[in-house]
């Protein structure tokens, strides 16, 4: 079954988006690529169960398993070798990228306290948009009873946008919630 949003952009949105940004082909708009989330802690490298939490929470949260990484470097100020276990991180790709994208604006956005809209000047120049949540108990995918620590993530939202102009139009049009200026 297609994903719901994925099939609005397909049939209404792409259309769209393509008379906003005066393209000349249907195949030039931009369209998600990839959705990266990326939880670390420096806890995981000494107790094992803050690393299997990690785990735990992130599979909840993009219905699939994370990869472990691992210290590039050591620092001796935060007792960290290399090699010790730091973070985890997931790439969602596909129907599950717009299943998250989708749960993700409907669902999660609204549960973040004193909620203002996100900032237009987190894209990185190549209309990929990144952004960071303090808490990961606005998903509902993780149970509170559960969570050991609060610990907060990064997600970067991947787009074959060319320029930043483009990235907001496609995210814009998506649904997502730009703080207005």
């Amino acid at each position: 079954m297609i994903p719901r949003l994925k099939e609005k952009y397909n049939l209404e949105l792409s259309e769209e988006i393509q008379k906003e940004l005066n393209l000349a082909n249907i195949n030039q708009t931009p369209t998600l690529e990839k959705i990266v989330i990326n939880i670390g802690d420096g806890k995981a490298a000494t107790d094992g169960r803050a690393l299997e939490s990690m785990v735990d929470e992130l599979t909840a949260i993009s219905g699939q398993k994370p990869v472990v990484k691992r210290a590039k470097k050591s620092i001796a100020g935060f007792k960290i070798r290399e090699g010790m276990p730091i973070a985890t991180s997931v790439t969602i790709r596909g129907d599950r990228m717009w299943e998250f994208y989708d749960r993700f604006v409907q669902v999660v956005v609204p549960r973040i306290r004193d909620f203002r809209g996100f900032s237009t000047k987190s894209f990185d120049g190549k209309g990929n948009y990144s952004l960071g949540l303090n808490e990961q108990l606005v998903f509902p995918e993780v149970e509170y009873d559960k969570v050991r620590d609060i610990r907060g993530m990064n997600i970067t939202i991947c787009t074959t946008a060319n320029d930043n102009n483009e990235g907001y139009v496609l995210l814009n049009s998506l649904g997502f919630p730009f703080r207005e200026n």
